[in-house]
This record gives C-alpha cells, structure tokens and sequence, in this order.
C-alpha cells in the first residue's frame, strides 16, 4: 500500500478510537520504496535518496526505509484501557520482536540508547558484531498509539545505505534473507499472531 494512503488510513482510525468509535486495531502491511523521517530526524541523515518519495511525519525516532521484503506493523493500540506507561509498552514492542526471531533461531536483544531490534547470533552463529533488523518509531495522541515497527524480511538492504538509519551511522542493518533465513511475509505474520496474546497481556 502507498505510505500516504496507509498514514491517511491509520490517522483516521486513530481518531475514531480516541472517540471511541471504533476498537483498537493491528495493521500487518508493507510498502512500495519510501523513507519516513520522524521529528528528531536531521537534514545531513539523508544522504542520496534520488527520486524515492520521503515524508515528515509525526512519530518518534529519525530516518528509515520502508520498502518491497519489510513488513510493517501499525498499533493503534488505546492505552486507556491499559497501562499508561509509554517505556513500557515500547519494552514489550521490543520483546515481541525477540520472541519471534528466536522461533527462527535468531538471538536478538536491545539497548536502552538505542531503541530497535539487534540480532547478536543467528542459527548457531554468532555475528561479529549486532545488526539491526526491527526499527520501531510510534507517536501516541491523547493515549493511543500509532505507527510502530519495520521488520526487515528480504528488503533491498542497499537503501538503507542511501540514509543514515536512525541516526546511527555505526551500525549495519540485516535481514532474515541476509541470515540465510528464508521466509515469507504470511510466515512470519503468523509467528506475530503467535506472540500476540503475550505482548498485549505484558502491556494490560
């Protein structure tokens, strides 16, 4: 789906669940090639994008990539009805992430100063140094959330070179297919469904 008509979309909702029209809602989707930039992100992370579409948008975090082999995750989640702590539900995001890469043998972790998934071994064999495969980037109005994470399955891994990703400049960004991992996006949909009832009973 176009980023611009899935922002409309999740916008939309957003505002129905706030007046509390209609319920809360997870959104499995990917993207034609698109770089977002949220409100920390600088001028100089963009570096040569060419004639890709780039959007300002309002959710947390800097620049990333969205394209073709990345599924991505909305949450538009009513935190009202749950615990209003935002670490927390971002903590729990992160868990989900790990949860479904270790059913993959991919040992994954985060870092309290730098939010976003990092795998550290995968299958056996451990990286020389952790890659990040999940970005996660959400804003929250009036106690709902929405946007929410980027999983990298078997997108165009060179794109990101065309930005800083996340304002990390340090780091390299990896992909199931770069772990040898070969898997579809309705397989690895259906590991999220799995870890589902687990992440949104850690933030109830």
């Amino acid at each position: 789906m176009p980023y611009a008509t899935a922002l409309r979309e999740m916008q939309t909702h957003v505002e129905d669940i706030i007046a509390y029209k209609k319920p809360e809602f997870i959104w499995f989707l990917s993207h034609p090639p698109t770089y977002t930039a949220g409100r920390s992100a600088q001028k100089h992370e963009v570096l040569d994008i060419g004639a890709t579409p780039l959007h300002h948008i309002e959710r947390g975090g800097r620049v990333t990539y969205h394209g073709p082999g990345q599924l991505v995750g909305y949450l538009l989640i009513d935190l009202r009805q749950r615990r209003r702590d935002i670490r927390h539900f971002v903590h729990n995001l992160e868990q989900w992430m790990v949860n479904v890469l270790a059913e993959l043998g991919v040992e994954a972790q985060t870092y309290p100063d730098r939010i976003g998934i990092w795998v550290t071994r995968a299958r056996g064999t451990p990286l020389t140094s952790e890659e990040k495969i999940g970005a996660i980037g959400l804003k929250v109005k009036k106690w709902v959330t929405f946007h929410g994470f980027a999983f990298n399955i078997n997108p165009d891994l060179t794109a990101f070179s065309k930005i800083v990703p996340c304002g990390l400049s340090d780091y390299k960004v990896t992909s199931l297919e770069k772990l040898s991992i070969s898997m579809t996006p309705d397989e690895i949909i259906t590991l999220f469904r799995k870890h589902l009832p687990s992440f949104i009973q850690a933030i109830s």
